[in-house]
């Protein structure tokens, strides 16, 4: 299957698929807002089977890898959620206490693609953990719509604290030097950023096109951030100005790279909004940020 990128759709169908993914509007306003741009023998369903995830051929390493091990973990949420599950995978050969990297997904779950996520960061030497917060109403069900339309449903403020609890669980992990970072992408980035604002011993916050927090909040945050934006996201962009003069004025440590271009949503591989160059630029950004703040000695 030929792999579909960002310039094969209008302009138009891809905002409008940005809304749909993010529940501003619902299958049928995106079929029914589309159906003018399908053109060529192509439907409204056609163009939106085109934009949902492609988990299978964006696989980059099989759970299976031998360099890794991965497991599903459990754990009891602090605010009455139950029992809370997540990805945990390690190095499969581990000689010395390694840093440990929170990986948090957009608003659908524990995908494949996250899943994916935490086994590329394991192959660079950290521990990694992804916690699924849909575990509260049954897990990822394996369909993005269904998955979508479950987080709907979910305490924010609940989920929130289920996040911080599993920041808990990668600092008692025996095999973690108690340094924990967190990645996050989309509704997984503005975790990244509240986490900051909450936890002074986060020592590292890779937000990727997340919400931004308050000023208030913002003057709060004590780990060093690496924030990344798509040059073509008007709805998260339109918060980092106030964002940037807060981080400014609390004299917090950060870097910000806009990438020109690109949708929000560039790093997601299973998706035509992919971008490599961007993506693979990021990452690298990403992977050299967590080295120097996640391998530094305690003592």
């Amino acid at each position: 299957m030929t792999r579909k990128t960002a310039n094969d759709f209008p302009p138009e169908v891809l905002k409008l698929f940005d809304n749909y993914v993010h529940g501003d509007i619902s299958r049928r306003g995106f079929l029914s807002s589309a159906a003018k741009y399908a053109v060529l023998g192509l439907t409204a369903e056609t163009l939106l089977e085109a934009l949902n995830p492609q988990f299978a051929l964006a696989q980059q390493i099989a759970p299976s890898d031998p360099r890794i091990t991965a497991k599903y973990v459990e754990y009891e949420s602090p605010e009455g959620n139950g029992t809370l599950r997540g990805y945990l995978v390690k190095p499969a050969k581990i000689t010395t206490l390694l840093p440990t990297v929170l990986v948090i997904h957009e608003n659908r779950g524990l995908n494949p693609h996250i899943e994916d996520i935490t086994r590329r960061l394991a192959l660079d030497n950290f521990i990694a953990f992804a916690p699924d917060g849909l575990a509260s109403v049954g897990g990822y069900p394996g369909d993005e719509d269904k998955a979508r339309e479950l987080f709907q449903k979910l305490d924010k403020t609940k989920l929130q604290a289920d996040f911080i609890k599993a920041v808990a669980v990668l600092k008692k992990l025996p095999e973690g030097n108690s340094r924990v970072g967190a990645v996050g992408f989309c509704y997984g980035g503005g975790i990244v950023n509240f986490l900051a604002t909450r936890l002074p011993d986060l020592a590292a916050a890779v937000p990727f096109y997340g919400s931004q927090p308050s000023t208030e909040d913002t003057a709060k945050i004590k780990a060093p951030l690496l924030i990344h934006y798509a040059g073509i996201d008007d709805r998260i962009n339109a918060g980092w100005p106030a964002y940037e003069s807060a981080l400014k004025a609390a004299n917090i440590n950060y870097e910000a790279f806009v990438y020109p271009g690109v949708q929000h949503g560039f790093n997601n591989d299973t998706t035509p909004r992919y971008d490599e160059a961007a993506a693979r630029l990021a990452w690298e950004r990403t992977i050299k940020f967590f080295n120097t703040h996640l391998r530094v000695s305690l003592f």
